[in-house]
């Protein structure tokens, strides 16, 4: 029986093949979102945004939230970084690079993953 992770077609790239955990390296045409298994919602009570995942809840800072807001899978880290510079009136280089360092990370802790634009 094949496991159910094979009975279905990926258009997203994954973070897990077959149980073993290879990194994804972001790229400027990388199209970051956020898997199932994490949420971002805002909390009433403490009027603040949190992302869940499981056993955990982060408190990002507003730019953070912004980054994470932008993460639908459609929008390159370039795009997304150009939409906050721009936004932020922000050298792009700098934003991009922060935003690249941003995602990473996350990436690297299995909160974000990414769509890989074709060639």
């Amino acid at each position: 029986m094949f496991p159910r992770v094979l009975l279905f077609s990926r258009t997203r790239s994954d973070h897990m093949d077959f149980g073993t955990r290879q990194r994804i390296t972001l790229q400027e045409d990388s199209a970051p979102y956020l898997p199932s298994h994490v949420r971002l919602m805002f909390d009433k009570t403490r009027q603040q945004w949190a992302v869940l995942a499981p056993e955990k809840v982060m408190w990002p800072d507003d730019i953070s939230v912004e980054i994470l807001r932008k993460c639908d899978g459609t929008a390159t880290t370039r795009q997304i970084a150009s939409d906050l510079a721009e936004e932020y009136q922000a050298p792009e280089a700098e934003v991009y690079a922060d935003v690249l360092e941003f995602l990473q990370e996350w990436s690297d802790r299995l909160l974000v993953r990414s769509v890989m634009a074709a060639d």
